[in-house]
């Protein structure tokens, strides 16, 4: 059996990581801090309406975070909590701004971290600094988006900044033993699946905690959304993705924690592609096809 999973899976898992460490059911509850983007004044990334999980976005922190917290609580009564900045860029506000609202939180009864999500373009040494401490009181996850190593990639997309600024924004919270996340997206229009798999090599050698990997989607009102409409662009099919991600998981580190496999967006956004919303389907079937080729994480890194 796989070290790193508790439930028969072939990669390493985020109930995996969380029980071993806090030998507890952990849950991550999503927050909207009223935060917003650098990148918006550019236009944004192109394929973001301009930020996941909107919702609340008027709602007292602590409101928030009991709303969402309720039915999981009585569904695992025993269970601790990771309260999830997740909407726009976590870190984009002055630290006085940033420590109101983290702190507002991580207070709250069985709240046992933060998880923030962010951009390498909005890390100032002194919130770099504000983290450091924050992370010598408690468990804290930082995410990055990075989407993919390659440089005609994150210029098409519009990230907003280049390789070279994430890198050296992953260096610095390592440096401060910060656990840190990164996301990727599959299908984006040009690449191979060999350049994808480069993007999952090129993060193992920065010595990353944990990935989320996405499946590029195309949501209403983006950037994104005319140009596929204008000129539809291929995107993956339900098969093409789960044998691109088989093999980014073999070349994956098994030490770091699988934190998402796919894309979760909401029906009512989606223009394309439709298969997306079966999360589950394509979960199961991530896990069928590594079965049948009796693959693990980690299988393909040389030694």
């Amino acid at each position: 059996m796989f070290p790193y999973t508790l439930d028969n899976k072939r990669y390493h898992t985020l109930n995996y990581f969380f029980r071993n460490k806090f030998n507890s059911k952990v849950f991550k509850v999503a927050l909207n801090a009223g935060f917003t983007c650098p990148n918006y004044q550019s236009g944004g990334c192109i394929y973001c309406n301009h930020g996941s999980g909107n919702h609340y976005e008027d709602m007292d922190l602590v409101k928030q975070f009991e709303l969402v917290k309720i039915p999981l609580e009585k569904k695992w009564p025993n269970s601790k909590y990771i309260a999830y900045f997740q909407a726009n860029t976590n870190t984009y506000a002055p630290v006085q701004v940033l420590k109101e609202k983290y702190e507002q939180v991580l207070h709250l009864p069985n709240v046992i971290g933060l998880d923030i999500a962010t951009r390498s373009d909005a890390l100032s040494d002194s919130v770099l600094d504000y983290l450091e401490e924050l992370n010598q009181k408690t468990f804290l996850m930082v995410e990055l988006g990075l989407q993919s190593m390659h440089e005609a990639t994150l210029k098409w997309i519009n990230r907003g900044h280049d390789l070279k600024n994430f890198e050296e924004a992953v260096k610095k919270l390592k440096q401060r033993g910060i656990f840190v996340v990164v996301h990727i997206i599959n299908g984006l229009p040009n690449e191979t699946k060999e350049m994808m798999i480069d993007t999952v090599k090129y993060l193992n050698s920065l010595g990353i905690d944990g990935i989320k990997i996405h499946m590029l989607y195309v949501s209403k009102h983006t950037p994104l959304a005319n140009i596929y409409q204008t000129k539809p662009f291929k995107l993956l099919s339900k098969e093409e993705y789960v044998d691109i991600v088989c093999e980014q998981l073999e070349y994956l580190d098994p030490k770091i924690v699988v934190m998402r496999i796919t894309g979760d967006p909401l029906k009512e956004e989606v223009i394309a592609p439709t298969w997306l919303l079966k999360k589950f389907c394509v979960l199961n079937d991530i896990d069928k096809e590594m079965k049948k080729r009796d693959i693990y994480q980690g299988d393909k890194i040389i030694p």
